[in-house]
């Protein structure tokens, strides 16, 4: 079955990353369990997960629930976000599995060659700002400052479990155990900035769960700038 609403194919090995990377890239995999074609970009996508060079974030969708499994980790607002990203670009489908690339590159997610490709051009630009975290107690104190780009900049937190899995009974993946990396939770506006002076503020980050910060023209623009603790 063709997963698009177009999709897929093959898996390999990611590119390395540049030594001289400023800044982590950040890599949105949109997935789904009920998704036959999605495990080989979820395989791949552990390769990424703990780089320090690259911010992976798996985010489920709800869209292919429909055709006999229900993704436990899916939230709406994951294909709100990748209906946004295609909206920007001028497609007129989403599909699975897609990777997102610092917010501008699409790349069909099993096909590890333009993801190293793609990872690699966006680790060679200058980073547009600078965004740092500090925990203090149950609490983060995020600061910003930018090297050029101007606003509104819309400045968003989540947090992600490193490693998930789930036991698929019914559907295209029926009778696997599937394990999933940084899978996302929690995503939060916090605020929007104008670029033109330093941003700081504390936010609530109760738990051990990494914490991730990402600095977006509008939002599903290019993503300027990006941190996390982990």
């Amino acid at each position: 079955m063709k997963h698009v609403i177009p999709i897929v194919a093959a898996l390999s090995t990611v590119f390395s990353i540049p030594a001289w990377a400023d800044s982590p890239v950040v890599v949105e995999l949109f997935t789904s369990q009920g998704c036959s074609s999605c495990p080989p970009a979820d395989k791949l996508f552990h390769q990424l997960a703990d780089r320090e060079d690259v911010i992976a974030l798996s985010l489920h969708v709800d869209y292919w629930d429909y055709i006999g499994w229900k993704d436990e980790f899916a939230d709406p607002a994951n294909a709100e976000r990748q209906r946004g990203y295609a909206s920007v670009a001028g497609r007129r489908s989403i599909y699975t599995p897609q990777m997102v690339v610092n917010g501008t590159t699409d790349i069909v997610g099993t096909r590890p060659m333009a993801l190293g490709k793609a990872i690699s051009e966006h680790a060679a630009s200058p980073s547009p700002l600078d965004v740092s975290l500090v925990r203090d107690a149950d609490e983060v104190v995020i600061s910003a400052e930018s090297n050029g780009v101007s606003g509104p900049l819309i400045v968003q937190m989540l947090r992600y479990s490193p490693v998930r899995s789930s036991k698929i009974t019914r559907g295209e993946n029926a009778g696997n155990t599937l394990e999933y990396s940084n899978v996302s939770e929690g995503w939060l506006i916090l605020g929007e900035w104008n670029g033109a002076t330093p941003f700081e503020m504390r936010a609530k980050a109760e738990g051990d769960k990494p914490v991730v910060v990402l600095v977006q023209k509008g939002r599903n623009g290019p993503i300027v700038g990006a941190a996390r603790l982990r």
